[in-house]
């Protein structure tokens, strides 16, 4: 084995330096501020941040509560519908309910109307991915590719449009409200549009380009579970159709709790609606499409308003007021330590 020799450097030879260079960045010189940390800053800091986060909870808390909502359970009361969507024979067969329920209050300012699904998992990993982002962009792609299967394709080759188990398994119950007078029933004015996202109406969905709807489709069938061709979700109005549906668009948007509500529809506030829903006695037909027994789930209709502070959530308020009663809390905890070393200090130097 050969043994490696170091000869010394010849005269006029330059060997590279390792030294980093002579620069303050390089020779960590910056200048920098490092704080001191006192008692008075250390308790200033706990009980400022303790006051802020109090403060914050409560106005929270108070506006979350000043917020007017009714919740409906109709699974029970359409167990007749509901028996019916057992059997999946009865899929093209029509079934229809009415459940009563009474305003005690007026609902002032902007009403919104939800649909809630009880024990409904759409968290899970091969469901969440079950779609095909480039289709519903409205581009001509390969959905074989996708992680649609097993609802890409007919057994004859024709593919689904929209493809995917979170397409397949949209929402479809209709939901009408009504407000019963003693002369009359009148029907409130619902929005179906304006409810999704700008990003999602604008940037996320697109139909294909094409003179109509149904060319732009041709070709192409309604996922499984579906009663109507995705050109035809919404057939009085042209421009809510397709991918850029507005009730489509909600509910592609996945729920990460087994328990959740979709915006579904707005109350238009014109007539005697335009000041909210006045109290009184209101009814919802409901056209009962959707089944919820095999997986024991259930459904509501949710009526709200909201405030500056959103929806009926005290989660954000109940966060503020634990983080706050924590940091004061500490802060007083610190404070009692403080003052037990300062005076067992000045019993020793006595």
């Amino acid at each position: 084995m050969k043994n490696k020799t170091s000869f010394p450097p010849q005269e006029g030879e330059v060997h590279p330096s390792r030294c980093p260079d002579n620069s303050a960045f390089k020779q960590q010189k910056l200048p920098a501020w490092k704080p001191q940390l006192t008692i008075a800053t250390v308790l200033s800091s706990f009980f400022l941040t303790g006051a802020f986060c109090l403060s914050v909870g409560v106005c929270l808390i108070l506006s979350t509560n000043s917020v007017r909502e009714i919740q409906i359970d109709y699974s029970d009361k359409c167990s007749d519908c509901s028996k019916l969507r057992e059997n999946s024979s009865n899929w093209n067969k029509e079934c229809h309910c009415s459940v009563n329920f009474m305003l005690k209050e007026d609902m002032l300012g902007d009403v919104f109307m939800y649909y809630g699904l009880q024990n409904f998992y759409q968290n899970h990993r091969r469901y969440v991915i079950s779609r095909s982002d480039a289709q519903l962009l409205g581009r001509n792609v390969n959905i074989q590719k996708s992680y649609c299967a097993p609802f890409t394709t007919y057994r004859n080759g024709t593919p689904m449009a929209p493809c995917g188990a979170i397409a397949n398994s949209m929402f479809n119950d209709t939901i009408d409200l009504f407000y019963n007078l003693k002369s009359s029933v009148i029907q409130v004015p619902l929005l179906k549009t304006g409810n999704s996202w700008w990003t999602d109406k604008n940037v996320k969905f697109r139909n294909p380009k094409s003179y109509n709807l149904s060319s732009a489709f041709a070709g192409t069938a309604r996922p499984p579970y579906w009663q109507k061709p995705v050109y035809l979700l919404d057939e009085e109005d042209e421009r809510n159709n397709g991918y850029v549906n507005d009730d489509f668009i909600i509910w592609m948007r996945v729920s990460a709790f087994a328990t959740f509500r979709n915006l579904y529809r707005r109350v238009s506030r014109i007539r005697q609606f335009a000041d909210g829903l006045p109290a009184g006695n209101y009814t919802f037909h409901i056209s009962y499409n959707f089944p919820v027994t095999k997986f024991k789930g259930r459904k509501y209709v949710i009526l709200s308003t909201v405030v500056w502070s959103g929806g009926s959530n005290p989660f954000l308020g109940i966060a503020y007021v634990v983080s706050g009663t924590a940091a004061t809390l500490t802060g007083f905890v610190i404070t009692a330590i403080h003052l037990k070393l300062r005076k067992k200090k000045a019993c020793f130097q006595k």
